[in-house]
């Protein structure tokens, strides 16, 4: 029976997986429940053939090794999946809608992240988590000290005015138990500041030893987080056919509602990785910010445009920029033209 199967649907999850094999034809050929420690021995033994999976927290690692074994592996996104699930929603019809789903001529894949990306994008969402645990920190301080008539200036870099407080045990403004307290939140926010500066450094070395790093590098906007992210989460430009499906892959273009031949267009799509997509905006926003004036364009499109549609629009071009750059190469040039 294994001979025939051709197109294999894989629902991963924790402990159980599910199986739909099918031949070229589509015809069901195997359904089968594998518990985690048999997957690898079924698929080891089962000829070379075309295997789905979902795009999901372990799916990169399974397509990996799957591709080892010499299977053609692709990975689906899980929202293309669902319009063929036929039933409720369970392990079997996950698995049969995924098999169905990628033998679509028009289905679009995700590419496969190497381990050496995947570990440069954990430095990033550690980093990202520890960001949010510090402005927890700083605005716990913040309104805690609040309390007892104590505030201090805005901005994150202004904490340790605060911080002095906490620690002058002679400013009787704050009570002892108060004081104790808030102290915990202190260690706690310094231990965070350093992990951060930590992964910052680690980030920083990676790039220097990154050529399409440091190339990147030199677009106005783009700084170690933006490179290094981008390297780690496209594995080949040759995936997007242009700079413009790159920065559509990046949620940076209208959303579209038209229909009648009547193009109304909103705002952007906000699709793909939202967590560049920020990096992106965060970086145009720099660049509003230092050459609005100094660059021709930006200053006529500021001048038309409102400051956060100017912003998305500088960081649609960025992303062009940094796809043409890592697929034809070269160092970023500043047009002739761009300056007053």
């Amino acid at each position: 029976m294994s001979h025939s199967i051709a197109l294999v649907g894989l629902d991963i999850a924790k402990s159980v997986f599910q199986v739909h094999a099918a031949a070229e034809d589509g015809t069901a050929i195997l359904r089968k429940k594998l518990k985690r420690a048999e997957v690898e021995r079924f698929f080891e033994e089962l000829p070379s053939c075309k295997i789905g999976l979902e795009a999901c927290p372990g799916g990169h690692y399974w397509a990996r090794l799957l591709r080892n074994m010499g299977h053609d592996v692709r990975l689906l996104p899980a929202q293309y999946v669902r319009p063929y699930v036929k039933t409720n929603k369970n392990d079997a019809a996950d698995a049969e809608a995924i098999c169905e789903a990628m033998t679509r001529p028009s289905m679009r894949f995700v590419p496969i992240k190497e381990e050496h990306q995947q570990q440069i994008l954990v430095l990033h969402r550690v980093r990202e988590m520890l960001i949010r645990q510090r402005t927890q920190l700083i605005n716990g301080i913040r309104g805690h000290l609040t309390e007892f008539g104590i505030i201090a200036p805005a901005r994150a870099h202004r904490i340790g005015l605060l911080i002095d407080v906490i620690r002058d045990e002679e400013d009787a403004r704050l009570p002892s138990a108060a004081r104790r307290a808030l102290s915990y939140l202190v260690a706690q926010f310094e231990e965070v500041a350093t992990k951060l500066a930590s992964i910052d450094t680690e980030l920083m070395a990676m790039a220097r030893q990154d050529d399409t790093c440091r190339r990147l590098m030199t677009i106005p906007g783009v700084g170690v987080i933006i490179a290094t992210a981008m390297v780690a989460s496209t594995r080949d430009p040759n995936d997007y056919k242009s700079g413009r499906h790159f920065s559509a892959w990046l949620g940076l273009v209208p959303k579209q509602n038209s229909t009648g031949g009547v193009d109304r267009l909103g705002g952007i799509s906000k699709r793909g990785n939202g967590y560049l997509r920020r990096l992106l905006i965060h970086g145009s926003r720099s660049i509003m910010r230092w050459r609005s004036k100094s660059w021709i364009w930006l200053a006529k499109l500021r001048g038309r445009r409102p400051a956060n549609v100017a912003t998305v629009a500088v960081a649609n071009k960025t992303a062009r920029i940094i796809w043409a750059l890592m697929k034809y190469g070269g160092i970023y040039g500043e047009p002739a033209n761009a300056r007053m």
